[in-house]
């Protein structure tokens, strides 16, 4: 049996409204693995939510445990990464981040290396001027940790072995290697 409520960092890596106020959060979560999560009344001024659930923050958060969707009820930022907003090269690379993740990732498993390994790069790309290196060695981690590529041999094209993984094209690519060229 599911314990009714459950609690985790997580890095939100993507947000879609839902209904007037409503949003619901993909979160990549410390203990869970990639999640989505509802949080009511979210888009509303005066929800104290709001500032805490905001893309590529690493939070601490409370969720109930729900028929189709967990409901956030807290959520406290641990990390902001606000280095990267102020960039939009950096933003680009964060958004190609956050969608390699929620593609390649199943939800619901929870795999402590790939979180480590995603904060590790949402830090790296707050410092970090390399960025065109910065998104080849995080596809390369991110592939051999997760069994899709030997560490030991060298990635030639990232990008086509990843639309392999995937059997689709990665959308954010196109902005991403145009804003990092």
């Amino acid at each position: 049996m599911k314990k009714r409520s459950l609690s985790s960092l997580g890095l939100v890596l993507a947000k879609v409204d839902y209904g007037e106020a409503d949003r619901i959060f993909f979160i990549l979560t410390q203990d869970y693995g990639k999640l989505p999560f509802i949080a009511k009344g979210v888009r509303r001024t005066k929800s104290r939510k709001r500032g805490s659930l905001e893309l590529f923050n690493l939070v601490r958060f409370e969720a109930l445990r729900g028929k189709n969707l967990d409901l956030i009820i807290e959520a406290e930022v641990v990390r902001s990464f606000d280095k990267i907003r102020k960039n939009l090269k950096k933003m680009a690379l964060a958004y190609y981040f956050s969608e390699v993740l929620l593609k390649i990732l199943a939800e619901g498993e929870e795999n402590r290396k790939v979180f480590d390994l995603a904060l590790s790069y949402f830090e790296d790309l707050e410092r970090r001027r390399d960025l065109s290196v910065l998104r080849q060695e995080f596809l390369f981690e991110l592939l051999s940790t997760l069994g899709f590529w030997p560490k030991s041999k060298k990635l030639e094209n990232f990008d086509l072995v990843l639309e392999r993984i995937l059997e689709k094209k990665i959308n954010s690519k196109r902005v991403g290697l145009k804003i990092l060229s």
